[in-house]
């Protein structure tokens, strides 16, 4: 009988393997695709491999790597096992019953998840989020992080020569936003089973990513605070908070599910998170637009190479850049059925641009039950908030000092 949660779920998610051969890795390109034995890739009424259906990639691992691990790419056994305990001790300790005579302090410092902002686990109880139990495996092996070339896992510099423009309508992570990567045990409890060091701590769910969460007058960029259309896509509803839609897709707080539909010539991919919906037009007479209109997600066209199937997009729009690039930004993916319960997804990332060379990594997706409706409005209590705090700062500052005694 399995005694643990995360043992549990490592079988789940692994497919009942927890040790796999260890195929050779790239730290140069991509790895090559590793299926498993005997398993063969179901067809669809198309004659498509068969991606359909519901996923997950919610992880303990991070899109970078931390600097501890150097150029090593897969986890030790006891760095794994420190890891997902220290999950599953923060799992526990999150459901316990909060006091009704805390303080905000005490609350904060037994239900924070180190790696994201505080408060972000304390909006709800464990029960209620899903920032990853797991490390990911891929081909059965723990990785320390999605991004596997360069070899030390992270985001190349930008070249010196760059041009980075700002957007008052950020999507996603911006520039040193991506959550903390996944630590090598430098700190116990430094965070989602010791993270620590590398990029600065994710805002809290309901901060509104990518925007101030409060008032405070016309601070930041000009008008950010004057008209509801000016505020961050996420903080309207209209578009996921943070990266899960993508690409490159990336798990949250909670809500890090997929539902995958395809058609004869489009594939449909539904995130949980703010029920966006990318549509990948596939086949022969697909093409990027040449109109100058850059669609949210961007523009995505795709095609199969065998069990594969590739997808490129390109024409990004400004307010979904990714760490400083999307004028001539192109994104790759790769989706490969590789057991009846996994999905690999493989991608890159390349602007000639702005860095000097492509990067791109992996993980998989794991099946899942399905997708839950993410009851997400606009005009919500935080957009209301945020204008009103404005003009309650406006008012204030206009208002002789004498006059507010």
């Amino acid at each position: 009988m399995l005694k643990s949660k995360s043992l549990a779920l490592a079988l789940l998610l692994t497919g009942g393997a927890l040790i796999a051969a260890a195929p050779a890795l790239s730290a140069d390109g991509p790895n090559p695709v590793i299926v498993k034995a005997g398993y063969k890739v179901p067809k669809n009424a198309f004659g498509q491999p068969d991606l359909s259906g519901a996923w997950t990639n919610s992880t303990l691992s991070t899109l970078e790597r931390a600097a501890s691990y150097g150029d090593r790419m897969v986890m030790t056994p006891e760095e794994v096992a420190r890891a997902e305990g220290t999950r599953l001790a923060q799992i526990v300790n999150g459901n316990k019953p909060t006091s009704t005579t805390a303080t905000l302090a005490e609350v904060n410092a037994t239900c924070d998840l180190p790696g994201f902002a505080p408060g972000a686990g304390c909006a709800y109880n464990a029960g209620f989020t899903e920032p990853g139990d797991l490390v990911m495996r891929v081909n059965g092996q723990p990785r320390a992080s999605f991004i596997t070339y360069p070899a030390n896992g992270r985001i190349p510099q930008r070249k010196a020569t760059a041009v980075v423009t700002t957007s008052n309508i950020v999507v996603g992570p911006a520039e040193g936003e991506e959550r903390a990567p996944l630590g090598a045990g430098e700190a116990a409890g430094a965070g989602r089973g010791g993270r620590g060091g590398g990029a600065a701590a994710q805002p809290a769910a309901g901060a509104g990513r990518g925007g101030g969460g409060g008032g405070g007058g016309r601070g930041g960029l000009a008008g950010q605070y004057d008209n509801p259309e000016n505020r961050p896509l996420p903080e309207r509803c209209i578009m996921s908070f943070g990266a899960s839609t993508g690409p490159i897709m990336r798990d949250q707080l909670y809500n890090s599910n997929y539902r995958f539909v395809q058609g004869r010539d489009s594939l449909a991919i539904w995130v949980e998170m703010v029920h966006d919906t990318r549509i990948v037009r596939i086949g022969p007479n697909a093409k990027h637009r040449t109109d100058g209109i850059r669609p949210y997600y961007g523009d995505a066209i795709g095609h199969y190479e065998g069990n594969t199937l590739v997808v490129e997009t390109t024409n990004w729009p400004q307010s979904q850049q990714l760490n400083g690039s999307w004028q001539n930004l192109k994104i790759t993916e790769r989706f490969t059925r590789v057991s009846p319960t996994r999905m690999l997804y493989q991608f890159e990332a390349e602007d000639p641009t702005f860095w000097d060379k492509p990067w791109g990594g992996e993980y998989e997706f794991a099946q899942t039950s399905g997708v839950y409706e993410y009851a997400c409005h606009e005009g919500n209590y935080a957009l209301e908030g945020v204008l009103a705090g404005a003009r309650a700062a406006e008012k204030a500052a206009a208002t002789p000092a004498s006059a507010q005694r």
